[in-house]
């Protein structure tokens, strides 16, 4: 984050081990919108990063859809 705060698009990801598995949050930094997902402790980061930010992408899609 820089000193003007957060810019468009910038996400933060939690990564918290849970036994076999591993649970990902995805906060949009501007708004604060969260989702999480659950996967494979052994996934590759990059996956379990590519679905939790595909999934808050289309949450907020859905949302400016409905308005």
């Amino acid at each position: 984050m820089s000193k003007d705060g957060p810019h468009e698009g910038e996400v933060y990801l939690e990564f918290i081990p849970l036994g076999n598995m591993v649970k990902v949050n995805a906060v949009d930094a501007r708004t604060g919108e969260e989702v999480s997902i659950a996967g494979p402790r052994d996934a590759p980061r990059t996956e379990l990063e590519r679905t939790a930010l595909a999934k808050l992408r289309y949450v907020q899609n859905k949302k400016k859809s409905s308005r």
